[in-house]
């Protein structure tokens, strides 16, 4: 008899096959037991060089699977080669998801997919098609190694010459692997502080998570059709509000930093200051590195970079945040509505009204995620207003920026950011698919007037 390899996943007790699957539950049920199997091989004796705690093994666990980079022990002088491998390893299956692993996997071995399993495949993708979400698992997977790959090529230029051999390429391969998934992971417990007037290296790593973080669909159209006047009208979006946020944020960081003698100020020349600049003002939707001291950043700059992390990258991609396509819809809406037009348009096509609220869903629900882990964490947690709201955020949007909070937590506190991580790895969409079924309503009721604002 055969047996699909996503039945081993869908069966109740007694071996009965389950039905009315929750997708995104069943995603949320594998990131939890990744999580828990990294805790475990990060608590082994072998994987420290001092003894962790299970708590800081759980928190750097779920840190890497949700791909946030936050961190309550230094991974490149507490963990051992053995555990640093265990983690880039968590932040692989996290960043690229652990669906496309399992419908790889089952493709390789010859198995259909049934349509509950195809369902959730598309939920794990966030794809518009179940066709496109079968045939994204294997695209996704080859372009992620060979992104990689080039990131691995391009940094042991820089890492060789100055670690030697198998230090620079292992430094290579650990922060290609960590950018281009968007995770924040360092060898350092200063980030590429070290590296802040290196083009070469700064260059590389913004390149890779910015890749990363465009999200699969665009690159595969992107290589599919070349002209801009072919690509779809979400693809079109998505590059110019990316291109559109970094080019604002470089900008912000250059203007608010320049005169800051902790920042951009300790830098000589222009050129030096733009590169840091660019680096910090691209990093926080969602990437998680710094080659400035964050705690040191000014207010107004700290400020800017809540919304940026809150934003996040695009769907589909290695990155979290409520995802650009979420806060352009929200922007083209208030214009539509101000203008007097009922319809969201972007390039002379509209969009449904379904598309509309999911956007309206997705940020309502992050906001309030934010909200009670704000609430929260300053309930437990003694430090200023800034540094927690930066904290939460940060954990949201899978970013790892930290304003050193994140060492002073405590259990408790540590247990909300976790939360937060997990809950904004799955996307706010998702927890609110997951604590309530959707079930289309078939009763129309009269319209009434709802005074607004």
């Amino acid at each position: 008899m055969k047996v699909h390899f996503l039945d081993l996943v869908s069966y109740r007790k007694h071996g009965e096959p389950a039905k009315g699957i929750n997708p995104p539950r069943l995603l949320l049920e594998a990131f939890l037991v990744l999580i828990a199997l990294g805790a475990c091989l990060l608590k082994l004796p072998f994987a420290t060089v001092e003894p962790v705690t299970w708590m800081e093994a759980a928190f750097t666990a779920t840190s890497a699977v949700t791909v946030t980079g936050l961190v309550v022990v230094d991974t490149g002088s507490q963990y051992t080669l053995l555990g640093q491998l265990v983690i880039l390893a968590l932040i692989q299956l996290g960043g690229l998801g652990l669906m496309t692993f399992a419908v790889l996997t089952a493709l390789a071995l010859g198995f259909k997919l049934g349509l509950q399993h195809q369902l959730v495949a598309q939920e794990a993708f966030n794809e518009i098609s179940l066709q496109t979400a079968r045939r994204a698992s294997g695209s996704i997977a080859l372009f992620a190694l060979a992104a990689e790959a080039v990131g691995i090529l391009l940094l042991a230029l820089f890492f060789v010459p100055e670690l030697g051999l198998w230090d620079g390429v292992y430094h290579a391969v650990f922060y290609a692997i960590s950018a281009f998934n968007n995770a924040g992971f360092a060898l350092s417990a200063d980030s590429l502080s070290d590296y802040v007037s290196h083009p070469g290296i700064t260059l590389s790593v913004t390149g890779l998570f910015i890749i990363g973080g465009l999200g699969y669909i665009v690159i595969m159209e992107l290589m599919d059709k070349r002209r801009w006047s072919r690509l779809s009208v979400y693809v079109k979006v998505i590059l110019l509000a990316t291109l559109f946020l970094n080019l604002v944020a470089t900008g912000a960081v250059l203007l608010f930093e320049f005169g800051n003698p902790a920042t951009l100020g300790a830098l000589d020349g222009f050129w030096d200051k733009l590169l840091a600049a660019w680096f910090q003002g691209v990093t926080p939707r969602t990437a998680g590195f710094n080659t400035l001291d964050i705690g040191a950043l000014t207010t107004a700059t700290s400020v800017m970079m809540l919304l940026l992390m809150f934003i996040g990258g695009a769907p589909n991609s290695t990155s979290s945040g409520i995802k650009i396509s979420t806060f352009v819809i929200m922007l083209a809406a208030t214009r539509s509505f101000l203008r007097g037009n009922l319809n969201v348009t972007f390039f002379r096509r509209s969009l449904s009204s379904e598309t509309v609220l999911k956007a309206l869903a997705t940020a309502t629900i992050g906001m309030a995620v934010v909200f009670v882990g704000v609430l929260s964490l300053s309930a437990l947690v003694e430090d200023n207003f800034l540094d927690i709201a930066f904290e939460v955020v940060s954990a949201f949007g899978t970013v790892g920026l930290s304003r050193g909070t994140t060492g002073e937590l405590g259990t408790a506190g540590q247990l909300v950011i976790m939360a937060v991580m997990l809950i904004g790895r799955l996307g706010p969409l998702t927890l609110g698919y997951t604590l309530t079924v959707r079930r289309k309503s078939r009763v129309r009721y009269a319209q009434t007037e709802f005074p607004v604002g």
